[in-house]
């Protein structure tokens, strides 16, 4: 199917883009303790829907810290002003020129969402995407950008002990990297973070407990789910599950 003005999103798989019709789209307001990602996110995709410079970004880092969640927060802050956010996986790289295709002659702005981004040392979906994101004979069109998130900061596994030639191989890893004009780095969570995350949402959701109840219990779930954004998340759905269901006694 085509582009359709309402939809906000969309998935770009088997070389055919899909509209999503119920997008998840994060309160920006929520993502705590990644201030500064969030300025430079922000700061990047308003210039963007202005039709300003702006570069394409790759966050990286450990997992569950909110990279995924800031990228998709930026459709509710500019989904109004023309943003749409297709996703993009991996083994689609090799049809993006179609989608170059079908986005270039659009008024909305589009960025392309790589989640999870990562690629085995020599892989030739990954020269591909180098090339087209800098390098292709064919310019890319102005109203897209790409965002990708990782855990790996290079995209590809460091082995160099492993490999023939590791300075060749540093120089690939490198130079698909640098494709990427804002590089932010997203770093695990620890006891406090973890706690006012878990503060906050539990606000937001009307959960009424002391708050010493409320920090052993998110603790105890901190066990098994560890310090992190995600984890955090989790808990409340479980608290939030456990209060409202009738009879049941915490």
């Amino acid at each position: 199917m085509g582009i359709n003005p309402s939809c906000l999103a969309y998935r770009f798989r088997n070389g055919t883009l899909q509209a999503i019709k119920y997008p998840h789209i994060p309160d920006f307001h929520d993502l705590l303790h990644i201030e500064r990602q969030k300025e430079l996110i922000y700061r990047n995709t308003l210039q963007f829907v202005k039709g300003l410079p702006a570069n394409d970004v790759l966050l990286w880092g450990d997992r569950g810290t909110g990279k995924s969640s800031l990228v998709k927060s930026m459709l509710g802050l500019f989904g109004g002003q023309g943003l749409r956010l297709i996703q993009v996986y991996a083994m689609e790289v090799l049809h993006i020129s179609d989608l170059y295709e079908l986005l270039r002659e659009r008024e909305e702005k589009f960025i392309l969402f790589f989640d999870d981004l990562s690629f085995e040392a020599h892989e030739e979906r990954a020269r591909v995407l180098k090339s087209l994101m800098d390098g292709d004979i064919e310019e890319r069109p102005p109203n897209v950008l790409i965002y990708a998130t990782s855990n790996r900061r290079q995209l590809m596994p460091v082995k160099e002990e492993e490999e023939k030639f590791p300075e060749e191989s540093y120089i690939e890893r490198v130079s698909l990297v640098e494709r990427f004009g804002i590089r932010l780095g997203f770093f695990s969570f620890g006891k406090r973070e973890y706690l006012s995350i878990v503060k906050h949402l539990a606000e937001k959701r009307g959960l009424e407990l002391p708050q010493e109840e409320l920090e052993r219990l998110a603790l105890d779930w901190a066990l098994h789910g560890g310090f992190s954004g995600r984890s955090a998340q989790q808990f409340i759905k479980d608290l939030e599950g456990r209060i409202r269901l009738e009879g049941y006694k915490i």
